[in-house]
């Protein structure tokens, strides 16, 4: 009994150590989901005026009779036959079923995509993933850390415009989950190239088939503007991809290690209670050992 007492003990004390540890780590999540929460609605606001801007001077191009006819709002007039897929995941796990929404959702779109497909990963968990799989990873983004750098982002969706405009690919799409709401953050694919044109859906995430009821004098012309406003498109718009992918990772983090805390507390309430019985069972058995000895002396 003795020992079932010191088993149920240091069991007790490992549990409030795990206890201390998933609180800390929820702290540390709470903390940093602030801190990219902020910088990712900052950053929407300018991809989002970036987007209507572009779809003002698109239109004004349309309706001038020039036409829209930019390398990035269009397919390669050569079809290459391959596709590329730019897959965020975390670096760490403990953090639900995050990487697994991701992963299951960037299986379906290269399963959906016609051609060969070329696959580049953000994360450790998403490369671990792929060499499980056996599928070969082009590039691996494992530099751009908790809280990506515009400049970081920005250099990599270069390197897709040039190579888009090359004509090494078809289109470039990028899975990663988008944060709408505390309680939605749903796994989502995109196509950042070609971008779609500005009166057929939506640039950056927002719609732009309006017309304005504005008169706008452009200087410099708008086939100028478009031209220098697209590549900026492209990059807030994968900018904000790893923005909010970072926001909905540490979200699932905080919810995960709040769970495993609640379990945590909840283990340890039974334990207590285990430990409380054992030591009762104990002393009662104490108690009949003396009693039994005193009445065989008697």
């Amino acid at each position: 009994m003795g020992t079932n007492i010191r088993e149920i003990k240091g069991r007790i004390k490992a549990v409030r150590n795990i206890q201390r540890i998933t609180r800390t780590m929820q702290l540390i999540a709470t903390a940093r989901f602030q801190a990219m929460q902020k910088k990712a609605s900052e950053a929407k606001a300018y991809t989002r005026r970036v987007g209507e801007v572009v779809g003002d001077v698109a239109t004004a191009l349309a309706e001038s009779g020039a036409g829209s006819s930019h390398p990035l709002l269009t397919a390669p007039a050569k079809a290459a036959g391959r596709h590329l897929v730019l897959i965020v995941t975390s670096n760490r796990g403990l953090c639900g079923g995050y990487n697994g929404r991701v992963l299951n959702l960037a299986r379906q779109t290269m399963k959906g995509l016609k051609g060969s497909v070329v696959v580049e990963v953000v994360g450790r968990k998403g490369i671990a993933w792929c060499k499980f799989n056996h599928m070969e990873v082009a590039q691996a983004h494992t530099e751009l850390g908790d809280a990506p750098k515009y400049a970081d982002v920005a250099a990599i969706a270069q390197s897709y415009i040039e190579s888009f405009e090359k004509g090494q690919y078809d289109s470039i799409q990028v899975v990663y989950t988008k944060f709408e709401t505390m309680s939605r953050q749903p796994a989502t694919a995109i196509q950042l190239l070609p971008l779609q044109p500005p009166k057929a859906a939506k640039v950056a995430g927002v719609a732009a088939e309006k017309k304005s009821n504005l008169d706008y004098e452009f200087s410099p012309e708008p086939a100028v503007l478009l031209a220098e406003l697209l590549p900026v498109t492209v990059k807030s718009t994968l900018f904000q991809c790893f923005n909010e992918s970072v926001v909905s990772e540490q979200l699932a983090r905080m919810v995960a290690m709040k769970s495993a805390t609640d379990a945590a507390k909840k283990m340890g309430k039974s334990l207590k209670r285990d430990f409380n019985r054992a030591r009762q069972a104990s002393i009662t058995t104490e108690l009949s050992e003396i009693i039994g000895g005193a009445a065989a002396l008697e």
